[in-house]
């Protein structure tokens, strides 16, 4: 019987996943799979590298949000845990497996990971922390670490976008330095991502040609210009059109980057938060296998 090692956040989105946890069980026992759960604690999972080591499970799952797959990603990486990941998005925000659309049918999903296919995708490096859908800084950085979390927990991704709505009229433009691949970029912006997937802050499609697995990352960056034009912009990206060819948008792909301001700018990696630029972010290629 092949065995799962289950990392799973208790808290995450409306705290609910604990009422699905006997259908998860069940679901791969009628696959002939074990599942062994490790539940995570607020501060320090680092015992679960030992943990997976002893068990020797075939792999491992992870159900929580964008920062408890950014948590679990950083261990297997830190403790050399080589195994395909499955993901059971259940937090107020799963972007990167809504762009692979693992969850659309659980039960679906569930067939293909006992089948064990997968597939290797990047990863980005900030420091030694790891990211596997984005980084950024400036505006959408703040909005992340400013929503409570009780609002979080009860209005879900709507939380995200009335607290952006509500702080449209502070936003300030900051001088931006990027440097891609050896290529030097200069704008006025508000906010800058650099993104693995196309789906960012829930928002789907904000980018064109953006692959997991290129062994590159996409820097995108709003440039200064009207209050209608941003309007007009933040209204395509919620509707999940790509804005990464607009005139006022700054796209550039690279394997690495060096990213700066001449004013403090906090940023944010997965949800989580980041240092104070200056950034340098490497692309790790095909670091992680997720089965999909």
């Amino acid at each position: 019987m092949k065995k799962l090692v289950l990392f799973y956040n208790p808290v995450s989105g409306h705290a609910a996943f604990k009422n699905k946890l006997d259908w998860i069980i069940e679901a791969f026992q009628r696959r002939h799979i074990a599942v062994i759960l490790y539940r995570t604690r607020r501060e320090g999972n680092e015992e679960f590298i030992p943990f997976v080591q002893e068990m020797q499970p075939d792999g491992l799952l992870v159900a929580g949000g964008d920062g408890t797959v950014h948590e679990i990603v950083n261990l297997m990486m830190k403790g050399g845990l080589d195994l395909p990941l499955g993901i059971i998005g259940s937090g107020t925000s799963n972007d990167f497996a809504t762009y692979l659309g693992v969850n659309e049918d659980l039960e679906a999903y569930i067939d293909i990971i006992a089948a064990g296919r997968s597939r290797r995708v990047d990863l980005g490096l900030v420091g030694d922390t790891y990211f596997i859908n984005v980084a950024s800084g400036g505006a959408m950085a703040c909005i992340a670490h400013e929503v409570n979390a009780r609002f979080k927990n009860s209005l879900g991704k709507m939380a995200y976008y009335l607290k952006g709505i509500g702080d449209l009229p502070k936003f300030r433009y900051f001088p931006l330095k990027v440097e891609a691949d050896g290529r030097l970029y200069e704008l006025e912006t508000f906010l800058f991502v650099v993104i693995n997937s196309a789906v960012v802050g829930s928002m789907k499609n904000v980018a064109e040609h953006v692959e997991v697995d290129d062994g590159k990352l996409d820097l995108l960056s709003i440039g200064k210009c009207s209050i209608p034009k941003l309007m007009a912009l933040s209204a395509d990206l919620i509707a999940g059109k790509p804005v990464s060819e607009r005139e006022d948008v700054l796209h550039v792909q690279a394997k690495h980057f060096h990213i700066e301001s001449g004013i403090p700018v906090e940023s944010d990696i997965d949800g989580e938060c980041g240092p104070m630029l200056p950034l340098t972010i490497d692309t790790v290629p095909q670091a992680v296998a997720i089965y999909c």
